[in-house]
């Protein structure tokens, strides 16, 4: 666990690499912390944004500092415990990061379910919010969202049916992903994005389910040939991510201080994330096409044949949360229903 202790080192080498910029005058500051680099579309396009967009809501009186590449000190996965337990204020994860503990929203990332429309997941997720909540316990979630969906990259083996797929070591995310991967007969390597390009490049796998807005600073289009897709942008999959806040620093915020996170983190921001996302995968795409790479469309019968392939998965996920307590059949029908209600694609 990450105690006060090695947040203060943290911050110091923090401070060190990021450079100490002006003090704040703002009333209420916080610290956002991430796995990802400064320069990632995440940070530039996402984060960055949206930390003005509150501190412009609330009149200057907060001032959000982000902290990326987990200078604050620990591992990705240990992001959730640091938020709740107040080592940091705000955190932005990979849900699937911590297995087994957001189950609900998992319900986003499946195949079927997820199809290839970011902006609508999103909007999607906050209309089922009230159904998600109770896993988010020492959180408040600012706001959940998604990437544009799971492509297959490929290191040097076109694929256009699930059985292409066979025998294949596949990177993938989330546990929900790996179930992709193995329902497509394929077998699931689980290791962190940084570790994906020597990966590929040394044979340990022969290709990634993974969005295409990761090949321009991971240069995976120097690691791969192929990239494949659905019908119409039709994904295989998807990962959940969060923005989230210490339930103890949120319920101790004025309500003028509340409504200005909530001003920022609401429909018109979440359409918009969706967009980020899509723009930095079709930025992803085009630049692989530009190095030589080949982009596999699948048609209508070999899309409907992954996801007869894939259907297993969502039954599979149904099954798994009914354990918990949880009407994962229901959920579903929610998910799909809301999403379609926001559709623009």
């Amino acid at each position: 666990m990450l105690t006060r202790r090695h947040l203060l080192a943290g911050m110091a080498g923090g401070l060190a690499l990021l450079g100490a910029g002006p003090a704040s005058a703002a009333e209420y500051e916080f610290k956002l912390h991430h796995f990802l680099s400064a320069n990632s579309p995440a940070q530039t396009k996402m984060l960055e944004p949206w930390a003005k967009a509150v501190e412009e809501a609330s009149g200057g009186k907060v001032h959000i500092e982000i902290y990326p590449s987990m200078t604050l000190g620990g591992r990705p996965p240990e992001l959730v415990s640091q938020a709740r337990d107040g080592v940091v204020d705000l955190i932005w994860t990979v849900n699937g990061y911590t297995p087994g503990l957001f189950p609900r929203t998992e319900v986003f990332e499946l195949p079927t379910v997820y199809r290839n429309d970011p902006a609508a997941t999103n909007l999607a997720m906050a209309d089922l919010l009230p159904d998600l909540a109770g896993e988010y316990k020492g959180l408040e979630v600012m706001f959940l969202h998604v990437h544009a969906g799971q492509g297959i990259q490929m290191r040097d083996s076109a694929v256009h049916m699930p059985a292409d797929l066979m025998g294949k070591k596949i990177r993938v995310p989330t546990r929900t992903g790996a179930w992709v991967i193995e329902a497509l007969g394929a077998a699931p390597v689980a290791m962190p994005v940084p570790e994906l390009p020597p990966a590929l490049q040394k044979g340990v796998v022969d290709g990634a389910f993974i969005p295409w807005e990761i090949i321009p600073p991971l240069k995976i289009q120097d690691q791969t040939e192929y990239q494949i897709e659905g019908k119409d942008e039709t994904r295989f999959g998807t990962t959940t991510f969060q923005v989230s806040m210490n339930k103890g620093r949120w319920d101790g915020l004025p309500p003028e201080i509340q409504d200005a996170f909530r001003a920022a983190s609401g429909p018109d921001w979440l359409a918009e994330v969706g967009a980020i996302w899509r723009a930095s995968d079709d930025f992803g795409i085009k630049l692989a096409v530009e190095s030589g790479n080949t982009h596999i469309v699948l048609t209508e019968e070999e899309t409907a044949a992954f996801e007869e392939a894939m259907q297993p998965v969502v039954d599979r996920w149904v099954d798994e949360v009914k354990g918990k307590g949880i009407d994962g059949a229901g959920l579903v029908e929610k998910a799909r229903a809301a999403t379609k209600a926001h559709a623009t694609r």
